[in-house]
């Protein structure tokens, strides 16, 4: 009897080890990096997410704007369950302190504002196993800097576009090819530009083509003299912006009334300028431009976690990514999406299979002291938000 009490014994710490460790596992969710993915209250499967969701019934989004429209976010609500509650964000800093805030479970990230949600814990890393349409994202968009931490996913990816340079035809060049009109003050009071932050990266961007004695190779990791020259750049620009633009519905008014006539610019006011036969035009100067490649990312602690998951799952499907393409004017990130389009030019259009196109799109991120790991010192976010401020005076 002894004998086979200490067999018993024997046996049941080994399965209470090979239990711990497939606890272990489990909690680091199969995916390429090591954090966890679990979330309080989300299953286990796609089948426990979709039951669970259906009790949770809704989905609290900080997005930017048409990023949920109705003709998509509907479709959603009806296969789920789940309504769509939406607040728009008017810059990344504004999102990152909704988000912050708790009352939301997800958010579209661009690069200035998913890299520091990682870094601070407010969002979570992903289980991509349990998004059956994460497979069908062009292998470019995935494990990112902006996107990604140590080889493990923190998200959906959304679409990526441009920022773009517009103008009236009538009153501008149609041959324009060049940011040099908006920054040598051409058009003195009646320019728009972004108004945040991150548009100091434009400013590198013009600089890394014009000044390349500055040695400047990436527009968001500035040493000290890049960071001075697009800083002094932006001052002497500065008095000639006829509008610091954050509202995109003011800018196309301005645009509209030939209160503006040149600025920078995303591809949804295009396309809505031009669907009101506006005489605009939109390019990618030939100095290269900055862009965006959004994430949608769900909060750590994420009131609804199970709708969300459905909602990064939905907006990465075929049906899905259509939408958001043409709605928005940018790329499809799931390249299925370019058959179901009703532009059937739109992923030629937007070079959505294009890599070299992409090349001189440098998209948004968040400067760091380390350069973004590459070594060396560069200004960090909080340098650029102090010298933006001053710049805006």
């Amino acid at each position: 009897m002894k004998a086979r009490r200490q067999r018993l014994t024997l046996r049941t710490a080994l399965a209470l080890f090979v239990g711990a460790l497939a606890l272990v596992a489990a909690g680091c969710g199969g995916d390429e990096g090591g954090a966890s993915t679990e979330l309080e209250g989300l299953g286990g499967s796609i089948e426990e997410i979709q039951a669970n969701a259906k009790e949770e019934g809704q989905v609290n989004l900080v997005i930017w704007s048409g990023y949920a429209d109705k003709s998509w976010a509907n479709t959603f609500t009806q296969n789920t369950g789940c309504k769509v509650n939406t607040k728009d964000g008017a810059t990344s800093d504004d999102m990152i302190d909704l988000i912050s805030s708790g009352q939301y479970d997800g958010l579209s990230a661009s690069g200035n504002a998913s890299v520091r949600l990682m870094e601070r814990g407010d969002v979570a890393p992903v289980n991509t196993d349990l998004l059956s349409n994460y497979a069908d994202v062009t292998e470019g968009i995935k494990n990112q800097s902006y996107n990604s931490r140590d080889g493990q996913p923190y998200g959906a990816p959304h679409g990526r576009g441009p920022n773009l340079l517009v103008f009236r035809t009538d009153e501008v060049p149609e041959g324009t090819d060049s940011w040099a009109p908006l920054w040598d003050g051409t058009y003195s009071g009646k320019s728009s530009v972004y108004d945040d932050s991150i548009f100091i990266a434009d400013a590198a961007v013009y600089l890394k083509a014009t000044q390349p004695d500055l040695g400047i190779e990436n527009p968001y990791q500035l040493n000290e003299e890049q960071f001075q020259a697009a800083v002094d750049l932006l001052k002497k620009l500065a008095p000639t912006v006829g509008e610091w633009w954050a509202d995109y519905a003011k800018q196309i008014q301005s645009i509209t009334n030939k209160d503006v006539v040149i600025g920078t610019t995303w591809p949804f006011q295009v396309n809505t300028l031009t669907a009101d036969k506006q005489p605009v035009k939109a390019i990618k100067p030939t100095e290269g431009t900055t862009g965006w490649s959004d994430t949608w990312m769900i909060y750590s602690k994420a009131a609804n976690p199970n709708c969300m998951y459905l909602w990064m799952d939905y907006i990465m499907s075929p049906e899905a990514q259509a939408k958001v393409a043409e709605y928005f004017g940018e790329a499809p990130v799931n390249l299925k999406a370019c058959d179901l389009t009703a532009n059937k030019n739109h992923c030629a259009d937007f070079h959505a299979n294009d890599e070299a196109w992409w090349e001189d799109v440098y998209y948004w991120t968040t400067p760091t002291e380390d350069c973004g790991g590459e070594g060396g010192t560069c200004k960090t976010q909080e340098d650029w938000v102090a010298a933006w401020t001053e710049i805006r005076g």
